[in-house]
């Protein structure tokens, strides 16, 4: 009793520190730009340096807050490792929100289930140790699992859910056949099992009073939603067929990210929140996308 005590009178007299993974993107550097008054501490990862030491000054200079930026590649599986050691050093974990994820337009299917659902996993193994009672992740994930109007094959739910298994991508391919090659299809089935992942994880870090969520975007207005429109034409369909008749727009996510991690929603853990303007109860209740139609919608 006495060291758990200590223990959490340490975390208590530590600074609080935020990570934003993919923070080069739209949803990420919008998410980070919530979080200035929330942790005394920012660390803005980014595969790119430049996207993320150009984020990290613009908060210094705007908001004043110590956010520092952090070169990570995800698929390097040293580098959790080394976000986690950056971390200790700095103070004790409060806020995570990772928006480090891949387009269906810039990726082939492997890379999209390794960035999107293999990699999270990693990261949240290393993290987890850190994580205590307060800590809050948010997960960017998507709305295209509840577009699909297919029944998942019950076979590549259960691969997906150990995404962590060395042969997973092997076993995925052999679940669900040359299909999955296609990168909507494998966007659809990463995203499916970052939901999934999210709620099993909650039940991890809920036994030392953290939480994590995801959130799921519809169509967002950014530069790669513009890309990924050119080339699923399905998309516009969406947005015409949203009740609120737009798309949305960055800060309107990263709105719902900043709740999520906040004090005000501590009772709120596995659960998958949609930001999508109510495409998906237009879906539910008109049909309005055919099976060969479903469209992947990146969360950033």
């Amino acid at each position: 009793m006495m060291v758990e005590y200590w223990k959490r009178e340490l975390t208590l007299h530590r600074k609080a520190v935020g990570v934003v993974t993919g923070a080069g993107c739209a949803l990420g550097a919008a998410s980070a730009r919530q979080l200035v008054d929330h942790v005394d501490t920012l660390l803005l990862t980014d595969r790119d340096p430049r996207a993320a030491a150009a984020l990290a000054r613009e908060l210094v200079e705007d908001a004043g807050v110590d956010a520092q930026p952090f070169t990570l590649d995800l698929t390097d599986r040293q580098g959790p490792i080394r976000l986690a050691a950056r971390i200790e050093e700095l103070g004790a974990l409060r806020a995570v929100v990772h928006a480090d994820l891949c387009s269906p337009t810039l990726s082939d299917w492997r890379q999209i289930l390794t960035v999107d659902l293999v990699a999270t996993a990693r990261l949240a193994d290393v993290l987890r140790p850190l994580a205590d009672n307060g800590t809050a992740m948010a997960v960017l994930a998507a709305m295209s699992p509840m577009l699909d109007p297919r029944t998942p094959d019950t076979a590549a739910l259960a691969i997906l859910d150990n995404p962590l298994d060395p042969h997973f991508l092997g076993r995925m391919r052999e679940a669900l056949g040359p299909g999955l090659e296609s990168p909507s299809a494998a966007y659809t089935w990463a995203k499916r099992g970052l939901h999934r992942f999210v709620r099993r994880e909650s039940v991890q870090l809920g036994a030392v009073g953290a939480r994590i969520c995801s959130v799921s975007p519809g169509v967002i207005d950014t530069a790669l939603s513009q890309l990924e429109a050119a080339e699923f034409p399905s998309i516009d369909r969406i947005v015409q067929r949203t009740p609120l008749r737009r798309m949305g727009h960055a800060e309107e996510v990263a709105a719902v990210v900043a709740f999520v991690l906040s004090e005000q929603a501590s009772f709120l853990n596995g659960i998958d929140l949609l930001v999508d303007g109510g495409a998906c109860a237009a879906n539910d209740i008109d049909s309005v996308v055919a099976p060969r139609q479903a469209a992947p919608v990146l969360a950033s």
